[in-house]
């Protein structure tokens, strides 16, 4: 079951960022807030600022604010700073990285994949989205999925998104697979988000 039912236009003018390939035009037409008073002024105080900086980091990754909560606990007990370990954390999700892949277009339709029992993890089925993919995994579409019409679109690079693949992945659309060879550096995960304003948000 997805974690945000709000419309994606909608909810991508309320948090400032396009979610998905669909919004980014009627973003573009509308950059502000919905409703009739979209445009008019705000007065932001400190915790809505950290507020809104954790709701857009949720809404990239489209998890509960539950599973928000224990990425951030896992994250503060890593070497080095919370903030960027947090979304390094997210980042290892099974469903951010068929995302990231080209495999799916949006996060919505990267989770649905992994739900649906088509993606394989190593060999073996895996149907959680928060699976933690780690170094040296391989992960396919199951050959049993691969004629489906999406995978399909997916190999001939359909979904691949605009620029270079992220240096963390070695991606073959072709074979529909990937690996993660190490850890992403957060300045290559290309998601918006001050991640130090989220940190603020949860020690507060």
């Amino acid at each position: 079951m997805p974690n945000q039912s709000r419309p994606k236009v909608k909810k991508s003018r309320a948090l400032g960022i396009a979610l998905t390939p669909k919004a980014v035009k009627y973003f573009e037409a509308r950059p502000y807030p919905p409703g009739e008073h979209g445009r008019g002024r705000k007065q932001n105080s400190d915790y809505k600022v950290r507020l809104m900086e954790k709701q857009r980091l949720r809404a990239q990754y489209d998890i509960s604010e539950r599973q928000m909560a224990r990425a951030y606990d896992r994250a503060r007990k890593a070497e080095g700073k919370t903030g960027e370990a947090l979304v390094v954390e997210l980042e290892r999700r099974l469903d951010a990285l068929v995302l990231r892949s080209g495999i799916a277009r949006t996060i919505y339709q990267a989770r649905q994949m992994v739900v649906h029992g088509h993606i394989e993890v190593n060999g073996g089925k895996v149907d959680k989205p928060s699976f933690r993919v780690r170094p040296d995994d391989v992960i396919t579409v199951r050959e049993r999925s691969r004629e489906k019409a999406l995978f399909q679109v997916a190999r001939e690079g359909g979904f691949a998104a605009d620029g270079e693949t992220p240096r963390y992945l070695q991606v073959n659309l072709k074979a529909l697979a990937f690996r993660l060879d190490r850890d992403p550096n957060r300045k290559e995960i290309p998601v918006i988000c001050d991640e130090q304003l989220v940190v603020e948000y949860y020690a507060r």
